[in-house]
């Protein structure tokens, strides 16, 4: 192997026993504080790097450092050379320290992932020409014509796209199967258009009901229509196949239990549902209407059915617009248990666009979508509004379907149906259903141009949607109060042409419908929309590379090693581990392997200083006591002399997977490569990283392929700590749009300090260009990340409409890191990249950033594989999301709405009036059903933790232009903090509240004021069982809120205080020294055994000493706080006075005052 090294064996062998495998799963589930500043363990210049260290750590370990530079080692002092040397034979013969053992124990740690990825079985298709049988015998130009599925059918052929589909074979539907929906009389109606004997009888027939033409084919057609859905939907079902269309008419989405209307004669999609739902077993179906009439017909069937979610994007125009119903405005909702499983988008001008349909998917179809999680979704898929459709009169570009069908393949696994409804302009449907079948078969989504502001009119429906519904769904929790007055952004207009819409009712309804004369387009308009079209298809883009997705990685990476310390977060296993999985899954075979190669000088200078590149460079030849103390310089950095040409691979290989995207070779690359980059300075080494890869590879890429179109540039960086060296590299570039996602903690988190805050968004012209989403606590995961994209990265990536699309793939986000203490999923990634990847036409690269479970990295970064490769996504488990990440995004969203358009919606809301209230059900009080599968504990927790809770409290934030000051909505109503609330145990006041009632940033101890738990006490992972009920929780949370002495609320009790042991007969002794190193700067004393060792800015060993002992409860010789490890908490109680006594006597040499 190069350098010495050994491949990881497929078995190891592991002394630790099972209790302690817990103990360590709890614990890198939770949070290891160290960030990028883990204490490397025998070395000689061994500092605490500069993450998370207040004023008083920093004087700490000055003077470790003064009392130990040049000496051998003493007692509390640093380790001698030969020690180090002798300490480093024993690692590498298998005598490993404690925190070997412990870091060992983080790499096999299994996560709960799946090991088999979704690979795709393929689409359906279905259609049968038997279905153009049904047609208007007395108006050949009638809009609901047999060509409508045959030129979209023909169009899918000539695209190639029928051969690549799998085939359904059509049937009818049964008379059972549409009694299961209909009544016997609208059977009986349909059946007797077969025996009409001309085509007066016909008319006749045709207009006793509205808007529907008869012919003797219609009940055959109708049935084949249906029952081409119903074989479609249990070849999803039945996983015979991922997804699929049916080209079927007529259409159904009108048709209610015992009427036909609007061209439908039964209810495809509403029939489908029940049959997935009563036959199949199926639990949730969602059904997404975007055909540009409401389909009534399916609300009314499914109106009070909690398991279907019915969401309709529709023209309404306040009810002057077919089919002229007041129920197809917003506020109808559902009905009994299906209250709020109804939501009407009501699209009240025409001319809505792109940007429009985009903005509702963005604000709420996905959101509440997740939070449902079907196991189907069935798209009564409409093309009426499409552009040129003189029904709809929408200017929704065809290829635009195509993005709407890639974000609701995120969901259900996948298991998606589109059937189609309506569409009458043939050019404009044809294309459209073309390119929705593209997207179902995976291919990338063709651009479409910057999303651009959404419309004042759908802002408006948008948020009277939400203003109903954010009572039934824990999504919709970013705007703000439901004020007495109006804000501005809602309108409440009162002028006549909202007040007289003919609305029909059964009082009105006409008795018979004219069936002559049926309204077409002028020659003119038609004509001009015709030349809009054809440019529109002439300008899209369809071209695809023979490769999904290529993968570069070389094993000459591993030679940069930590030799004193390989148990080293950053080691040579992290990529090993990764193409290792990747061969195993078969994803290797897959991919188009890339040769690697060093980056040039010239190559780096596009990141960094000529300086600063020499020094690295020289490393090459410098003795290893030299690089020791080179190293040091830096923050977070081990050195050896093959660093240098690692870091120039690493950086080189990327550039190599840009030049396959950008000749088109390849659609999407993934680079495993190391050392990281993201943190990396233009002057200096930082983080683990050297050379920054991403910024050296955007710049590559924008002047070499400047003549391919490449200006625009998206990085998004999910790396859980702050990519700094990214951000200043492009702080002022406005080609360069910088998205991070991190852990930032008040500014505590490395790597330390403001710059990772919402409020930095660039300089000069690259302001607005900059943002962060900085999370200030741990544990987010799933939810949190998917939310943050749908809120912000889509939007915003969206309107700056990227050329190319980077992502700084850290993994140590990910559960069961031990820097990170977040918890996302290697399903989770699947979908932020699934996301991502309907960005510049499927331009996507990953580079490996960070990530320290070998387990966790190797699976999210094999999932992001396949989900490049064209995977469909897994489901992901939806809980609530944080109350503080809610706070972050809404900062963000604060700050961002100044330099995006897109950002428009955080705006106050109004309260419910009468006439959103169209039911005597209140909406406060629904008996539907919990969205999410929450159990009575839950509950009760819920409930617990909304008391004391009054809002969420945003901060005023400074629009960075004018520098005036924008006051931002208030608190959130207590009902939905009451859903919030079910975050996590530990959500306070606090957690929840805006900057100005943040924490200040250092206690009156010198400690970070935001932490309560490893910043202090031990620091690095907790060691148990997480151990708080609900009663306990509940019943303590006021009166440790009530606590306003403390910077950081203790809890006022836990059930781990009858664990601890009285104090020895001689009293305690501040002053003694760690057991295991001798240091006397940080320790803290066990109150189980009283041992004293050292806390987390030394060498941790307390932390190690909790995992072996299972000793929870301990108290600091620093400040006399006092920690339980199970609790993750402060603890003040009477109990821990004695001993808190008798340490302030032995420090002080007095009591403690009263």
């Amino acid at each position: 192997m190069e350098g010495g090294d050994s491949l990881p064996s497929a078995t190891t062998s592991d002394t630790s026993n099972e209790a302690d495998i817990q103990e360590i799963s709890t614990q890198i589930k939770r949070e290891s504080r160290g960030g990028h500043g883990v204490t490397i363990t025998g070395d000689i210049n061994s500092e605490t790097p500069e993450e998370n260290v207040t004023p008083s750590d920093k004087a700490h370990k000055e003077n470790k450092n003064t009392k130990s530079s040049g000496s051998k080692k003493k007692k509390g002092g640093q380790s001698s050379l030969a020690d180090i040397k002798r300490r480093g034979r024993t690692q590498q013969a298998g005598r490993s320290p404690q925190s070997d053992v412990i870091l060992d124990q983080f790499s096999k740690l299994s996560i709960d992932a799946k090991d088999t990825l979704l690979k795709r079985k393929g689409t359906g298709l279905v259609y049968d020409e038997r279905m153009m049988e049904h047609k208007n015998m007395w108006n050949k130009n009638f809009p609901e014509c047999p060509e409508r599925i045959e030129q979209s059918y023909q169009k899918c052929k000539d695209y190639g796209l029928v051969d690549r589909c799998v085939r359904i074979k059509s049937r009818y539907a049964t008379e059972k199967e549409v009694l299961s929906q209909h009544t016997n009389k609208l059977l009986k109606l349909v059946q007797s258009s077969q025996d009409k004997n001309t085509i007066e009888e016909l008319k006749e027939l045709s207009r006793q009901n509205e808007d529907v033409y008869f012919s003797n084919e219609t009940h055959k057609s109708a049935l084949l229509s249906l029952g081409c859905v119903l074989e479609l939907t249990d070849h999803i079902v039945q996983e015979k196949v991922d997804n699929g269309i049916a080209i079927v008419r007529p259409p159904g989405h009108h048709a209610s239990k015992d009427a036909v209307c609007g061209y439908s004669f039964f209810n495809n999609v509403a029939i489908a549902a029940t049959h997935a739902l009563d036959v199949q077993g199926l639990k949730r179906v969602l059904i997404v209407d975007w055909d540009v009439h409401h389909g009534q017909g399916t609300q009314y069937l499914l109106y009070d059915d909690p398991r279907v979610l019915y969401f309709s994007i529709h023209r309404y125009e306040f009810g002057h617009f077919w089919p002229n119903l007041r129920e197809s405005d917003y506020n109808y909702i559902g009905e009994g248990p299906g209250r709020g499983y109804n939501v009407n988008v009501p699209l009240n001008k025409i001319g809505m666009a792109n940007s429009d349909y985009l903005a509702i998917f963005y604000q709420l179809l996905m959101p509440i979508a997740y939070e449902f999680s079907p196991d189907l979704v069935l798209v009564s898929a409409g093309y009426d509004s499409a552009m040129g459709d003189d029904k709809g009169e929408m200017k929704v570009s065809p290829a635009c379907y195509a993005h709407f069908i890639h974000l609701l393949s995120t969901l259900a696994s996948g298991k998606l149906a589109v059937i189609l409804e309506g569409g009458y302009c043939l050019k404009s449907l044809s294309e459209s259903v073309t390119l929705t079948l593209r997207s179902l078969l995976g291919d990338p989504c063709p651009r479409i141009g910057p999303m651009k502001e959404p419309c004042d009119s759908i802002t408006e429906s948008i948020l009277n949607v939400i203003k109903v519904l954010r009572p039934y769904w824990k999504c919709l929790a970013f705007q703000g109060k439901q004020s007495e007055e109006q804000s501005p952004e809602v309108s409440s207009s009162t002028d006549d042409y909202r007040l007289t819409a003919p609305f029909l009712t059964v009082e009105n309804r006409p008795k018979t419908y004219d069936v002559e004369d049926y309204p077409t387009q002028d020659t003119e308009t038609k004509n001009r929309l015709d030349k809009e079209i054809n440019q529109l298809i002439k300008d899209t883009d369809l071209s695809k590379p023979k490769h999904k997705l290529c993968l570069v990685y070389d094993e000459k990476m591993r030679r940069h090693k930590n030799a004193v310390d390989p148990s080293h977060p950053e080691r040579p296993d992290r990529i090993t581990r990764i193409f290792d999985l990747h061969k195993e899954l078969g994803l290797l075979d897959r991919c188009h392997r890339v040769d690697s190669r060093t980056a040039t000088v010239e190559e780096l200078l596009l990141a960094h200083k000529l300086e600063y590149i020499e020094e690295l460079q020289r490393t090459k030849i410098t003795k290893p006591r030299d690089i020791n103390k080179l190293q040091d310089k830096w923050n977070s950095i081990y050195l050896s002399q093959d660093s240098y040409d690692c870091a120039c691979m690493a950086s080189g290989c990327l550039l190599n997977v840009v030049d396959k995207v950008m000749t088109g070779q390849v659609q999407r690359g993934v680079a495993v490569t190391r050392p990281p980059g993201h943190h990396a300075e233009s002057h200096e080494a930082c983080g683990f990283c050297f050379f920054n890869n991403v910024p050296i590879a955007t710049r590559y890429a924008q002047q070499k392929y400047a003549n391919k179109g490449i200006n625009k540039v998206l990085i998004v960086d999910w790396d859980v700590h702050h990519g700094n060296g990214i951000q200043h590299i492009f702080e002022d570039d406005p080609s360069v749009l910088y998205i991070s996602i991190h852990r930032y903690d008040y500014g505590f988190f490395f790597p330390v300090g403001e710059g990772g805050n919402y409020d930095k968004v660039g300089l000069g012209k690259g302001k607005g260009f900059n943002i962060n989403i900085p999370w200030n606590e741990r544990c987010m995961g799933d939810v949190e990340y998917i939310t943050a994209f749908l809120q912000v990265v889509m939007p915003v990536a969206s309107q700056f409409d990227p050329d190319m699309v980077f992502v700084s793939a850290g993994f140590d986000a990910a559960l069961g890191d031990p820097l990170g203490g977040c918890c996302i999923t290697p399903e989770g990634y699947a979908h932020l990249t699934h996301m991502l990847m309907s960005l510049a036409a499927g331009k996507v690269i990953l580079a490996l950033e960070g990530g320290y479970n070998l387990n966790s990295i190797s699976k999210s970064m094999a999932m992001c594989s396949s989900i490049l490769l064209g995977d469909l996504c897994p489901p992901v488990e939806w809980k609530t999301i944080s109350t503080s990440a809610v706070e972050s995004i809404v900062n963000v969203l604060d700050t961002q709405q100044h330099h995006w358009s897109v950002l428009k919606f955080r705006v106050d809301l109004p309260v419910l009036s009468s006439e959103d209230e169209n039911e005597d059900e209140n909406v406060n009080n629904s008996n539907r059903e919990p969205t999410s599968q929450q159990s009575d504990k839950n509950k009760l927790i819920e409930e617990d933790l909304c008391e004391g809770i009054q809002s969420i409290t945003v901060s005023s934030t400074t629009d960075p232009e004018t520098e005036n000051t924008a006051t931002t909505p208030g608190p959130v109503p207590a009902n939905i903090l009451s859903d919030l609330a079910s975050t996590a145990v530990s959500s306070t006041e606090d957690a929840v509240s805006g900057s100005q009632d943040r924490p200040s940033t250092t206690s009156s101890k010198g400690a970070p004021a935001a932490y309560s738990e490893e910043d202090v006490a031990c620091g690095g992972p907790t060691s148990s069982t997480i151990i708080v009920e609900a009663d306990f929780l509940g019943a303590n949370r006021q009166s440790a809120e009530s606590a306003e002495m403390y910077a950081v609320v203790p809890l006022p009790w836990c059930p781990h205080l009858v664990e601890i042991n009285t104090i020895p007969s001689l009293g305690l002794d501040v002053f003694m020294p760690c057991e295991d190193c001798g240091s006397t700067v940080e320790n803290w004393v066990c109150l189980h055994c009283y041992k004293v060792f050292c806390g987390r800015f030394m060498n941790e060993h307390m932390l190690f000493h909790g995992i072996a002992s299972e000793h929870k409860v301990v108290l600091s010789y620093a400040d006399l706080s006092v920690w339980c490890y199970a609790c993750d908490s402060y603890i003040h109680n009477e109990v821990l006075l004695e001993a808190k006594q008798a340490a302030h006597i032995s420090k002080f040499g007095e009591a403690i005052p009263c």
